[in-house]
């Protein structure tokens, strides 16, 4: 039986042979990022473990804290650079804002998250590169260090987590994505805190990939993924 398509010129590739036409499968470097941490680290875990995958696109360059913590430890495993710029050490908040800036600056990042960090940024570091910060509740409500408590006590059905852009104020800045969590009748503080925290790892591990692949650019208050 015979159709009508033409015969095949071309000689068949010995196996292990590579065709002129091929591409190698060549990715973009990893984009930098530092992440700031104030305590266990849990957040930069999910970061550490998702960068390890090539695929990824994102490398920690460094990891800073204001003071010693848990966090810089999950660093230094995984091989990360570290440091840390207490506030302490300095004579007052705008000296320390500046010390941070240049250690950040030292690892010249494509953008900075702040990962449980528990301190305000200054211009100084503000003005450096976008900062990005999750927050463990539906911003613009329940802003502040008790997110989840102040969602329970208020008695809202549904609450969740925020991926912000950081500004001058508290969590206060363009929202770059949201997720819900269910509040239950039963719950308490710390029940509905470890859920959200499921999904703010997520949510933090998915927003920086996208961020780092496809770029974004702050209009006003919205954030738009894949302009540069």
């Amino acid at each position: 039986m015979t159709t009508d398509a033409p015969a095949s010129t071309s000689e068949p590739h010995p196996r292990g042979a590579v065709r002129r036409d091929a591409r190698p499968d060549v990715r973009p470097d990893p984009v930098p990022v530092v992440v700031l941490v104030s305590g266990s680290g849990t957040l930069l875990q999910a970061l550490i473990d998702a960068a390890a995958e090539p695929a990824y696109g994102v490398r920690i360059a460094a990891v800073g804290a204001d003071r010693d913590c848990v966090g810089l430890e999950r660093a230094a495993a995984a091989g990360v650079e570290t440091f840390v710029v207490a506030p302490r050490e300095y004579a007052d908040r705008t000296a320390w804002d500046l010390a941070l800036a240049e250690r950040v600056a030292g690892a010249a990042p494509r953008f900075v998250v702040t990962a449980g960090f528990m301190r305000i940024l200054g211009p100084a570091t503000l003005g450096l590169v976008p900062v990005v910060n999750t927050h463990p509740a539906l911003l613009p409500s329940f802003p502040g260090a008790h997110g989840v408590r102040d969602a329970l006590a208020y008695g809202v059905k549904v609450t969740g987590t925020t991926c912000h852009v950081v500004d001058a104020g508290v969590d206060t800045g363009p929202i770059i994505e949201q997720r819900v969590v269910a509040v239950e009748d039963d719950d308490t503080e710390e029940s509905l805190h470890e859920r959200i925290k499921v999904q703010e790892r997520e949510l933090l591990v998915d927003v920086v990939h996208r961020l780092a692949r496809e770029g974004f650019a702050v209009d006003g208050r919205r954030v738009r993924i894949g302009k540069r």
